[in-house]
């Protein structure tokens, strides 16, 4: 698997997983803000995302972390660290999961749990229905961002996510990270965790990761990002850059 974005020559490799409506592509805003000197930084795209929009598969959460372990076998990888927004999240942890020795450390940008995430039956069908409609992932987007952003920001992040997924893989991915549920396997996993939220995101925000991440990792390190709802790297990216760098400088 070489359909990756690949930024520095740092030492420290850094795998970064994107979310349900993002791409490898969705982190170019981060990219200029980054440490290319310290850091090696690979984005890679799920199946069915992006340069591997055509790429067939299961699209669960096992099948997408076992595509990252084998692109770090490629970069010949022995150790790395992680980053996952939202579904890359919860890939990053099943990638610890099966590979604990080989793992530094995570950081979750608003990461799904690797729990699932609950829903109620009317918030279901308005994700349900955002394979096929512009307008449910808009407010989808919109509400996940506190209902603080304008129509043509909301409608760029809608037209990235429809240009870079398949909508068969998008609808199953919403199956995948919400009713996935392997937080045994990582309960008491002593690996360094940061979690960053946003202020502004009522869906994966502080209580969200105070009933989940802090119950499970006891070196979780959980951060309340002003001015940002879910979508960290596009709303404050040079405070997200900054805040994971500190973070991952220590291991």
């Amino acid at each position: 698997m070489d359909d990756y974005v690949r930024v520095g020559t740092g030492g420290h490799l850094v795998l970064a997983l994107h979310g349900w409506f993002g791409s490898a592509n969705a982190w170019e805003n981060l990219i200029p803000h980054l440490d290319a000197e310290h850091f090696s930084y690979v984005f890679p795209d799920f199946r069915g995302y992006g340069a591997r929009k055509e790429v067939p598969g299961e699209y669960t959460i096992a099948e997408a972390a076992g595509d990252v372990l084998a692109l770090a076998d490629e970069l010949q990888a022995e150790r790395f660290s992680l980053v996952g927004h939202s579904m890359g999240g919860s890939v990053m942890q099943w990638v610890y999961a099966d590979a604990p020795e080989r793992v530094r450390a995570l950081v979750g940008v608003s990461p799904v749990p690797a729990s699932g995430v609950p829903f109620d039956e009317q918030t279901w069908e308005l994700f349900a229905g955002a394979a096929e409609d512009s307008a449910n992932r808009k407010a989808i987007i919109d509400f996940t961002t506190g209902n603080r952003h304008p129509d043509a920001w909301l409608d760029g992040m809608v037209l990235h996510s429809e240009e870079n997924s398949d909508r068969t893989a998008f609808a199953a991915y919403l199956q995948a990270w919400a009713k996935t549920d392997f937080h045994e396997r990582i309960e008491g996993a002593e690996v360094p965790v940061k979690v960053i939220v946003g202020e502004h995101d009522p869906a994966l925000g502080e209580q969200a990761m105070l009933a989940t991440f802090a119950q499970w990792y006891p070196k979780l390190d959980l951060e309340v990002m002003p001015d940002a709802g879910h979508y960290a790297a596009d709303e404050v990216p040079v405070t997200l850059a900054n805040t994971i760098e500190v973070f991952l400088d220590e291991h």
